[in-house]
């Protein structure tokens, strides 16, 4: 859905490339520069209230644990898993980011990480950090069936061929999921990590500030109808994940140890099968096989607290991680270098201006609103949320949509990517396919896409508008 306008202008920019004179927009790209990111929130620096300072570096600590499949320390990994520790897959450009630039997952079969597995095609060197979804079940015959479908995750390796395996070193008996035909087939999409920075402000938003909020968001006149994913249990909103399919940061925490890692926790007690061994995808179905379970030796859950010890060594890791990402500080803005030279303050502030006029802000709200008291520390309570989100689920269009359905959540619909830290951001949009902002930006419209209006609108500024939009993009 391209304007007559905006082909020409494009048209009109590729004729200039060639001729040499370098007047078309351009994304910043990735801002190395240090900005801070990766601290800890104010109040838990100055350790208020007394002790969880000692806290957050725990967690910090054991984000960054290398898990194993048994042993005598960090013991549970696998049956089957996508990554053996959680700063794998959250690195740039700090511990709690998103997938680095060299992608550790791509070395697992030549490490020992995974030493019996086959690499999958779409895993690559410098390629983003992901899991792997088949959107639909296979028949039989291995053709798709889109009359059954599927959307949980498939683990990328199995512990099958590692020297803490035990039982479970039968590649027959624990399979890799079948990669090559998902990827014939059109029949496997991905996602990529989230960052984490500044969650805790995020969960502590109260529901009643986040409907607000979307009442003066569904004032517009661009086609802008976004709604929120709730959970299952309470009926309250959710908020972390791709689609705000989570509820907490304990149970994103819980969520990515079982599903990510493959180690059992007090919220997700249960070795993990594959979607196609627990009963959805047949009758035959009959999960793990019994040589690959309880390979750790201690019965499970295989994350468990710890009654006996003090202070927060207590806590059992899922805690552990739920704090340290619940205690880290949001991202801060910085400036921004383009080919070579400081833009100028000037320039980034004329961007966001117009990163409201043209419609942008409208989902990504520079602010949803303000967090409720907080009982963990002052930093959390009564304070803005700058994430560029307004936490909604919105319909995407055909060009975005994964057919994966998520709580509420459905095939074509995502939550409003909180912009805080793009400006370190590598990959971008749910699934890594791009590095360039202007492409992710051009994705954002396509059939039924609640944005492609405001694209339209982006594309219709001159081109120096564009470059302003793109360097304050760059500076969050």
């Amino acid at each position: 859905m391209i304007k007559t306008a905006k082909l020409a202008s494009v048209l009109t920019l590729a004729v200039l490339f060639v001729a040499g004179i370098a007047l078309a927009q351009t994304d910043p790209g990735v801002q190395s520069a240090s900005r801070g990111t990766g601290a800890a929130l104010s109040s838990v620096v100055s350790n208020s209230p007394s002790g969880i300072l000692a806290f957050f570096t725990d967690g910090q600590t054991r984000f960054q644990e290398v898990e194993t499949v048994s042993g005598s320390a960090n013991v549970g990994l696998g049956p089957r898993f996508n990554a053996n520790q959680c700063s794998i897959c959250h690195a740039q450009p700090a511990i709690g980011g998103t997938g680095s630039a060299t992608n550790p997952q791509f070395l697992f079969t030549s490490n020992g990480v995974a030493p019996g597995n086959t690499m999958p095609s779409f895993i690559t060197a410098t390629g983003p950090t992901r899991e792997a979804r088949f959107p639909f079940f296979f028949n039989a015959n291995g053709s798709v069936n889109t009359n059954s479908p599927n959307g949980g995750v498939e683990d990328l390796f199995t512990v099958t061929g590692r020297s803490d395996a035990g039982t479970c070193n039968s590649a027959t008996a624990l399979p890799q999921p079948s990669f090559a035909t998902a990827v014939e087939e059109n029949d496997v999409i991905f996602r990529i990590p989230t960052p984490v920075f500044g969650a805790g402000l995020i969960e502590n938003l109260d529901d009643s500030t986040l409907l607000k909020n979307q009442v003066v968001n569904l004032n517009n006149d661009l086609g802008i109808s976004g709604t929120f994913n709730h959970n299952g249990n309470d009926g309250t909103i959710s908020r972390f994940g791709w689609k705000a399919q989570n509820k907490s940061l304990h149970i994103f925490a819980g969520e990515a140890y079982n599903v990510e890692m493959g180690i059992s926790n007090l919220l997700f007690p249960q070795d993990r099968p594959l979607p196609g061994e627990d009963g959805a995808g047949g009758t035959g179905d009959t999960g793990l096989v019994s040589t690959c379970l309880n390979l750790g030796g201690a019965g499970y859950p295989e994350d468990t607290s710890n009654p006996g010890s003090t202070g927060t060594a207590i806590l059992d890791d899922v805690s552990a991680f739920a704090n340290f990402m619940r205690f880290l500080a949001p991202p801060p803005p910085g400036g921004v270098i383009l080919n070579g030279s400081s833009v100028s303050a000037s320039t980034i502030s004329a961007g966001s201006s117009l990163f409201v006029s043209v419609g942008c802000a409208t989902c990504h709200n520079p602010t949803p609103g303000t967090t409720q008291a907080s009982g963990f520390t002052s930093s959390l309570g009564k304070a803005p949320v700058n994430a560029f989100s307004d936490i909604e689920i919105h319909n995407m269009g055909t060009g975005l949509a994964d057919n994966v359905s998520q709580g509420s959540a459905g095939g074509d619909q995502f939550r409003t990517a909180p912009l805080w830290g793009l400006g370190q951001r590598i990959f971008l949009l749910h699934d890594g396919r791009t590095s360039n902002l202007i492409t992710a930006i051009q994705d954002h419209a396509s059939n039924s896409s609640e944005a492609t209006f405001v694209e339209e609108q982006f594309f219709d500024l001159s081109t120096t508008q564009q470059q302003e939009i793109l360097d304050f993009l760059r500076s969050l």
